[in-house]
């Protein structure tokens, strides 16, 4: 049979004709894996992040220069120059602006630690007992929650402080206790203890005691693990740190004297203040807060099953025996995500107390320091990176907190 030339001409196909080069498969494997698409997906929006923060400096940067002026923090180091009406550390006029920043902050961390604590607790009240079975009593709570968390903060912060701490008496109608207290319309004034030793000192010698008697109790730990009792060198050392304990406190006991606010012409004078306008921003903050955090300590108490009141109650616990032994020890584990979040919001909340003149940071630092110096960027600068550093902070630790709580999955 003879072929025709076509199949003659035919050949047979060469190895490897029609696939992909290794190259190209090498880029196919490298675009279909997961993580290399992670990696140049974050790489793209890193570009962007830096582009957007270089287009800003660039931005800031020539506005400056047009404006003829300079970036830098070296006005810190220039005098302030004016009053601040309330701080905790010492300030006066003649103090560079870097203790005028130092004051809003300590001004800023006292008025949210104080919202923090107090609104916490009240919280956690309100929120135990909207779940009573008594109706009167859960409705009340209810009511309270619904009626404060609708008005905005704002709104109750200016309402305390012209409703109620404006309009109380003047310094000389001052509702007191003894001679102790005295409330009035400038704001408290309490009797305090003032000593002839640093405070720093105080601390300080505090702190090592504490040390001290931890040291103690750690050193004689492996002896109590082993014995099941303490070690002669342990009650030694006690008694050693008592009368080192007794010494300090009796050397600042002599050394403190009570300073007790007096009227002095048309206000008082010695003792401890409370400005008013620390005291409207507190309550408002607080009372605020604190109807937020009752939410989140009523789903955590409904996220507990019913069996686990049943159960409790089935061997004899009363109802505070069972919230405080079984049922809020279960429930802390749902509370503390959403409550870290409440206690970051009390921080930030603070700068609202601007409204009626509490000299917080934003009030002595973002508005007088401001507009003496016009160093905005560099201003707003140092206050966001202060509110970003306290709520990683307080992110950070509540973390910690939750991460030891949670059931350990073995």
């Amino acid at each position: 049979m003879i072929q025709s030339s076509t199949s003659k001409s035919q050949k047979s196909p060469v190895k490897g004709a029609g696939l992909p080069s290794s190259a190209t498969q090498k880029r196919r494997s490298l675009l279909n894996s997961d993580a290399s698409r992670a990696v140049i997906l974050q790489a793209f929006v890193l570009m962007l992040a830096l582009f957007g923060l270089w287009f800003l400096f660039a931005n800031a940067s020539e506005n400056l220069n047009r404006l003829g002026m300079t970036f830098g923090f070296d006005f810190l180091q220039v005098t302030a120059g004016f009053n601040i009406s309330w701080s905790l550390i010492p300030y006066d006029p003649s103090m560079s602006y870097w203790r005028v920043f130092f004051v809003g902050i300590v001004n800023t961390l006292i008025l949210s630690f104080c919202v923090i604590v107090v609104g916490t607790l009240i919280g956690t009240l309100v929120g135990i007992l909207r779940l009573s079975e008594n109706p009167l009593v859960s409705q009340l709570a209810r009511w309270y929650v619904e009626i404060v968390r609708n008005v905005p903060l704002l709104i109750q912060i200016i309402f305390w402080f012209t409703v109620v701490f404006s309009t109380l008496p003047a310094p000389r109608e001052s509702y007191h206790l003894g001679e102790w207290f005295f409330l009035n319309n400038r704001g408290l004034y309490v009797t305090t203890l003032q000593s002839a030793v640093s405070w720093g000192w105080v601390l300080a010698l505090v702190a090592g005691l504490i040390l001290l008697l931890y040291g103690l109790l750690r050193w004689s730990k492996p002896y109590y693990a082993l014995s099941g009792s303490r070690s002669s060198g342990f009650y030694i050392g006690l008694v050693v740190w008592a009368l080192l304990a007794g010494w300090v406190l009796w050397f600042f006991v002599n050394a403190m004297t009570l300073s007790v606010p007096s009227l002095q012409g048309f206000n008082f004078s010695g003792g401890a203040y409370l400005p008013a306008s620390f005291g409207a921003a507190f309550v408002a903050m607080t009372v605020y807060r604190s109807a937020a955090i009752a939410e989140t300590v009523r789903a955590g108490m409904q996220s507990i099953d019913r069996g686990q009141h049943e159960a409790a109650f089935t061997i004899g616990f009363s109802r505070v025996q069972s919230l405080r032994l079984i049922l809020i020890p279960q429930a802390i584990r749902s509370i503390i995500p959403p409550m870290t979040n409440s206690w970051l919001t009390s921080v930030k909340d603070s700068s609202l107390a601007v409204a009626i003149g509490f000299p917080e940071l934003v009030s002595v630092f973002m508005q007088t320091s401001m507009n003496q110096t016009g160093r905005a960027i560099e201003i707003i600068f140092m206050v966001m990176g202060f509110y970003i550093f306290i709520s990683l902070l307080i992110s950070y630790l509540l973390n910690k907190y939750n991460d030891s709580v949670q059931y350990k999955v073995r």
